[in-house]
């Protein structure tokens, strides 16, 4: 790290060099904080969980029980023993609450003041989060299992809906309707994800085994449909002509150019849900990686390798969904434990020896700075 450092001082390397090489080694030093709790606030299992882009401070949670609630990250009590507390919660006792097991949450990617969660009571809420009342409530014929606003848009505020039937539906967050159907699934719609460089492409994964990816201003069918084979149809059997796995598909990640598949052989990957199973890619790393839950552990691979990194042991069940903190590299976990984990990366001893040494090198620095080239309205004292 101080050769990087030297480097990047010196003007020798580009200072992105320097800040992949250390969240990369953050990343890899991922491990269950002892210090840091969240407040158990669900009864049943946490489904799904999101951090706001904006601050990266609040945190989302939706469990099985129908309850959402809402925790501050940020640690003001100058310890490093603390607890994540949750501001506020929509539990029972609220008339707005999901009847049913709240399947994905998510904050509105501009501002803090608003979310949206949907459920397996047949709607999606929109939220004011001052007042925790629903703005909007969107209502469905089946059981919604995924919902998703595009971090990127400008052109259009449409969230992508996937339910039960095997239409997709597009809301329109304006107008507060249904305004749009995607047909070419043949059986639930378990995930939605937008382009995260193309505001009007959406990608679809399905029961049918199939990921379908969309141009939603387009009136036709979808643009392609993934398939596992690359077109070779010596390997695949009738079954499995066009289709992105063997079984359901319940998750998506994806920024693709040409839909091949890149034949990353992850090995083994343990996915028994038969719905959504949220998983998450560390941002800023070189190489990337992926966060996969796996029974009750969390996998970390190499993204482009399918490499096994490492295998996160910690919740007492099955791990339902991870979200990466992409400004401290840290990785949050929530499982049907009813627990939400903290992942922190740890300090190496070496570390603090670096530390040490750098603040002994500054202040022998200082001492033997001549006093004309000392401000006189800044100190160390401060």
């Amino acid at each position: 790290m101080l050769g990087f450092l030297a480097a990047r001082q010196a003007g020798l390397d580009d200072p992105l060099r320097l800040r992949r090489a250390e969240s990369t080694r953050r990343v890899l030093g991922l491990e269950l904080n002892p210090d840091r709790d969240v407040d158990r606030i669900h009864g049943n299992g946490i489904n799904t969980i999101d951090i706001d882009a904006i601050e990266g401070r609040y945190m989302l949670s939706g469990g099985a029980d129908g309850v959402i609630a809402i925790y501050d990250l940020e640690n003001f009590s100058g310890k490093p023993q603390y607890t994540c507390k949750a501001v506020c919660t929509v539990g029972r006792s609220s008339q707005y609450v999901h009847k049913f097991s709240v399947e994905t949450v998510q904050w509105y990617p501009y501002d803090t003041g608003m979310f949206v969660s949907s459920a397996f009571d047949k709607t999606m809420k929109v939220w004011d989060t001052e007042t925790l009342k629903p703005a909007e409530v969107f209502q469905f014929e089946d059981n919604v299992y995924s919902h998703h606003l595009s971090s990127i848009a400008r052109k259009h505020s449409l969230i992508a809906v996937g339910t039960k039937n095997p239409k997709i539906q597009l809301c329109d967050l304006k107008s507060g309707s249904r305004i749009h159907v995607l047909q070419g699934h043949r059986a639930e719609v378990l995930s939605v994800q937008w382009s995260p460089r193309y505001e009007h492409i959406l990608a679809s994964a399905s029961a049918d085994s199939k990921v379908k990816v969309w141009d939603v201003r387009r009136a036709s069918g979808s643009l392609l449909t993934l398939d596992q084979h690359n077109g070779d149809k010596t390997k695949a059997s009738s079954e499995a002509v066009n289709t992105a796995h063997n079984g359901r598909v319940n998750g998506l990640l994806w920024n693709s150019a040409t839909g091949e598949n890149t034949l990353v052989n992850y090995g083994k990957v343990c996915n028994e849900s038969r719905k959504k199973l949220q998983f998450t890619v560390s941002r800023g790393c070189s190489p990337e990686f992926v966060f996969v839950p796996c029974g009750s552990s969390i996998a970390v691979y190499a993204l482009h390798t399918g490499e096994l990194v490492a295998m996160h042991r910690g919740h007492y069940n099955n791990v339902d969904c991870c979200e990466f903190h992409p400004d401290y590299q840290e990785l949050y976990s929530g499982g049907k434990d009813g627990n939400i984990l903290a992942w922190v990366p740890v300090l190496r001893a070496s570390d603090v020896e670096e530390e040490s040494n750098s603040s002994n090198k500054a202040a022998a620095n200082q001492s033997s700075v001549n006093p004309a080239f000392q401000d006189a309205w800044s100190s160390d004292e401060d």
